[in-house]
């Protein structure tokens, strides 16, 4: 088949035929994040849907905090979120969420475009959006894998211990910052990821300290 064949022009974009489907896609992005994004910026997604992207990706992180805080939770980490606040978390998710992935995507082009990155914020968008939307599945199995441990926890103490429950809550960001970083490193067109991912890390943990230091976690439970 030759290359005029696999692909299609549709609106402003150029689509192929292969590995169309949803999941194909998204099992993509975990084997070669930048490649997947390289296709989807031929694409030029509408806003509809790169806001699908993200709202699928909030729908995950609020099940996932629900599993890690409410459905079985480990005693280091119970009261991060009250079983009394399960529709304000829901906001958050949908929509406080979602403005701040917005807000973080126009940072992040701001930053970029110091350090000369190629992409327009509509491109920063699509790699940072696509980067959240891939890494959702990791957070999810990070939190069953500790709503797991918190219903063990009577057999075996030891869960409960905070050096060992809580990393586990936590675990989700680093494939979260890592695809978002390769999307983003993609679409500036940067040639190494690992500096991006370096700087996105070092923003993540400032991020989360300052919050654990502000004591939202109260706040909110």
């Amino acid at each position: 088949m030759t290359q005029i064949d696999e692909e299609f022009e549709a609106g402003n974009g150029v689509f192929q035929f292969e590995r169309s489907g949803l999941f194909q896609r998204l099992q993509d992005g975990w084997t070669d994040m930048r490649a997947s994004t390289r296709r989807l910026l031929r694409e030029k997604p509408s806003e509809g849907r790169l806001l699908f992207y993200i709202l699928v990706s909030d729908m995950v992180f609020f099940i996932s905090w629900t599993l890690k805080t409410m459905v079985a939770p480990a005693s280091a980490a119970g009261g991060i979120v009250g079983a009394d606040k399960i529709g304000l978390l829901m906001i958050a998710a949908l929509m406080l969420r979602t403005a701040l992935m917005y807000g973080f995507s126009l940072l992040v082009f701001a930053v970029t475009s110091v350090f000369k990155g190629a992409a327009d914020w509509k491109d920063t968008r699509t790699g940072v959006f696509w980067g959240a939307f891939v890494s959702a599945p990791f957070g999810l199995a990070a939190a069953i894998i500790a709503a797991v441990m918190g219903m063990y926890e009577p057999q075996m103490p030891i869960l409960g211990n905070k050096i060992v429950a809580l990393p586990v809550y936590w675990l989700g960001l680093i494939p979260f910052v890592w695809y978002i970083a390769a999307g983003t490193a993609e679409a500036n067109k940067f040639r190494l990821t690992s500096p991006t991912f370096m700087a996105m890390t070092l923003f993540a943990l400032a991020l989360t300290v300052a919050t654990l230091t502000l004591g939202v976690g109260d706040m909110i439970g």
